[in-house]
């Protein structure tokens, strides 16, 4: 007679509570032979190489088989209706986890977690299906629940793989296309369905099932891939285009963008586009910040391989591209990240430290090394497996500071009794250095919003190691300056000057992005003052200005073309505006043509770009003629070539205006002005050469005597 199960071990195998169902289900040596037990709930009768296994109940069946010769070890069974199905035990199989992995899992320093955990169609012992490995260090068990189990997991449960908290099954049988959840059994012992926060691809929203996925794609982009990193990014053009991909076209899933996107990125000479967060999400009014699929493209445009298509199209249409990632929160639904075992998990353990104040979700717990290695290693994923070329970090203000948004008492001080969240620095730091040592050519970019020392400086100096941080102090000042009448303008004249101050101090990006046109703060065109006239006048001084500033550009979607009301996730941009029947058609074209005029400028003018980050590459003409509204500063290349830049904030045209240039030999020809016709501006343009006079101005040796057109933006270069 074979050994009977315990009335306890039966009991916490059945209730989904047992660490080692393999111990009890399987094929295990016995006196007389070989002891096969199965769990198939639900089944009338199971046979394994033609011997019938004795029931049990509750689905388990069991027999010692006599020693003989080999023959087909996959059970056979029989279901109520009649019906015979044969598969191989998921119980016969040793891990399909090495121990280096699980070495490296413990250790919080697995690069590549992702091939680690989640759901892996790979063949194992001979046998073809898929590895499901999910972390829940504390829960009593975790079992499969599965569309091909009829979402009851009690069959399929996994065995705990130690102190690692890991938890492992293999499925023989399974593929791509599976859908599935981990049933976890709780510390108090509840259950709770859990989408894997490891999975590849997912369920369209509102469904939440993971899904099993395997890549079959076949990339394009070697060369794009080769060359990106053989210039500095901060020596090379940067204009970024930045998109809601939902909403950019709506209807439009992966494929079609890649039919449209890349050739209108291309057209207006943009070199990246920013995509806002491309993760799975379960509300689509959240744009992408609250995510719960951290490894997942969002399966409302197509699935992980139509993502990939996307990217690789604007890579060969010589488009880099850079997504929002957000490892600040994550939100606090049921099914996913939050409490994932019952307890904190992936959040701090301390309410204080753990609730986001702001947008009612949970912070992650960046002191556990596995929270951090999550993360780290997610960074790593979408630049090695999606070819992005750069991570735009959400809200990292919200991270660097344990009292962001939080009242006095509401939260807690670090050991030294300071505000500083010393263990997200060392995520951040951790991470930047990790993506930048395996992924060359790849950038990151901090949205950060204080004064926070060192941002963008190099890790091994004490720095964040971020590569560029988004300038939100010259967005502010600059688009306060703008909304003033022209006559209040010189009292507010230090606003479009005081960026120059900091301007060195860190690495920038100048971001008018869609947090300006939402939520009330109107498109950006209608920020501007006055008429309609003036609003346009303004808004392609201002893009001029913007694009002439040290540092990269990035503008959000729809305001290349002067839209005038807000964006909206539902409708998109107001593409029906250029339509040629619509009355104003021509002004918005207007604008366009100029965001892709400036564009090509600047990729064309190496001192737009070359030295953005040295001191030398910029100098003012004329910072102080407030009664004037006017700014005027040189741009300088490596070899020294300058580009003259003027800004006139005012709606009147400005005769015989004076500025000092370097003593340069011949005239200088206009390189662009906003107020071109072609723009639609006025026509108060320059067609010929200004010749430079040996007069002296704003303490240079030469200058040039110019008509300032009103509300403009001119560039001049040596003809």
């Amino acid at each position: 007679m074979h050994a009977t199960l315990t009335q306890a071990d039966r009991t916490r195998l059945l209730a989904g509570e047992h660490h080692d169902p393999h111990a009890l289900l399987g094929a295990h040596p016995a006196p007389g032979g070989t002891l096969v037990r199965v769990l198939r709930p639900l089944a009338r009768r199971v046979t394994v190489r033609g011997a019938e296994l004795a029931p049990e109940g509750d689905g388990l069946f069991s027999a010692v088989l006599p020693p003989g010769p080999a023959a087909d070890p996959r059970p056979q069974v029989t279901w109520p209706d009649g019906t015979r199905s044969r598969a191989h035990d998921p119980y016969r199989f040793l891990p399909a986890l090495g121990d280096v992995d699980l070495h490296l899992i413990s250790e919080g320093r697995h690069e590549r977690l992702w091939e680690a955990l989640g759901a892996r169609p790979m063949t194992h012992q001979g046998v073809t299906g898929t590895r499901f490995t999910v972390w829940a260090p504390n829960a009593r068990g975790v079992r499969v629940a599965a569309d091909f189990n009829g979402w009851d997991g009690t069959g399929f449960p996994m065995r705990s793989l130690g102190a690692s908290g890991v938890w492992e099954l293999f499925v023989p049988g399974v593929g791509p296309g599976t859908r599935y959840k981990y049933d976890v059994c709780r510390a108090d012992g509840t259950h709770a369905l859990r989408a894997d926060p490891l999975a590849l691809a997912t369920e369209c929203p509102p469904a939440t099932a993971s899904v099993v996925h395997r890549s079959d794609y076949a990339w394009g982009d070697a060369e794009w891939l080769d060359r990106r990193a053989a210039r500095p990014a901060h020596a090379a053009p940067m204009s970024v285009y930045e998109v809601h991909l939902p909403s950019w076209r709506p209807g439009l899933d992966y494929r079609g963008l890649a039919e449209q996107l890349p050739a209108y990125v291309r057209d207006l000479g943009f070199t990246h586009v920013e995509l806002m967060p491309p993760a799975e999400h379960p509300f689509g009014g959240s744009w992408g910040y609250q995510v719960t699929g951290y490894y997942a493209p969002t399966a409302r445009l197509g699935t992980p391989d139509d993502f990939k298509f996307l990217v690789d199209s604007l890579h060969q249409a010589g488009i880099g591209v850079l997504m929002d990632w957000v490892p600040a929160h994550f939100p606090k639904d049921e099914w996913a990240l939050a409490a994932f075992d019952g307890t904190p998990c992936y959040e701090h353990p301390d309410p204080r430290r753990a609730e986001h104040p702001d947008w009612g979700t949970l912070e992650f717990d960046f002191g556990r090394r596995e929270v951090r290695n999550f993360l780290v290693a997610n960074a790593v994923f979408w630049c090695e497996e999606y070819h992005i070329d750069g991570l735009r970090v959400d809200a990292v203000a919200s991270m660097l500071y344990l009292d962001y948004s939080r009242e006095e008492g509401a939260w807690l001080p670090n050991a030294e009794g300071g505000r500083e969240n010393w263990d997200a620095v060392a995520f951040l730091q951790e991470m930047n250095a990790t993506v930048y040592r395996r992924c060359p050519g790849v950038l990151t970019v901090a949205e950060e919003s204080t004064a926070w020392d060192g941002v963008t400086r190099a890790t091994e100096h004490g720095g964040l190691g971020f590569g560029f941080k988004w300038n939100m102090g010259w967005m502010h000042d600059s688009l306060r300056y703008m909304s003033k009448d022209p006559v209040h303008r010189g009292w507010h004249h230090g606003d479009m000057t005081f960026s120059m101050v900091y301007a060195y101090s860190e690495n920038y990006v100048l971001p008018i992005s869609h947090d300006e046109v939402v939520h009330g703060k109107r498109a950006l065109v209608s920020k501007m003052p006055g008429d309609w006239w003036r609003q346009r006048a303004d808004l392609r001084a201002y893009l001029a200005f913007m694009w002439s500033h040290p540092g990269k550009q990035l503008l959000f979607m729809g305001q290349e073309f002067a839209q005038g009301a807000e964006w909206s996730e539902e409708t998109g941009p107001q593409w029906w505006v250029l339509d040629p029947g619509y009355v104003a058609a021509g002004d918005h074209a207007g604008v366009r043509r100029l965001v892709r005029d400036l564009n090509t400028g600047y990729r064309a003018t190496p001192a737009l770009w070359e030295r953005d980050t040295e001191p030398d590459g910029f100098s003012w003409v004329e910072a102080d003629a407030a009664r004037d509204n006017v700014f005027a500063f040189l741009r300088f290349a490596s070899d020294g070539s300058p580009l003259l830049v003027v800004c006139h904030f005012s709606p009147v045209a400005r005769h015989g205006y004076r500025v000092g240039v370097p003593p340069v030999a011949g005239a200088w020809r206009e390189a662009l002005n906003t107020d071109a016709a072609a723009y639609g501006g006025s026509g108060v343009t320059t067609a010929a050469p200004v010749p430079a006079s040996a007069t002296p101005s704003h303490g240079r040796e030469a200058s040039l005597v110019l008509t300032l057109p009103p509300l403009a933006t001119v560039w001049l270069r040596p003809a």
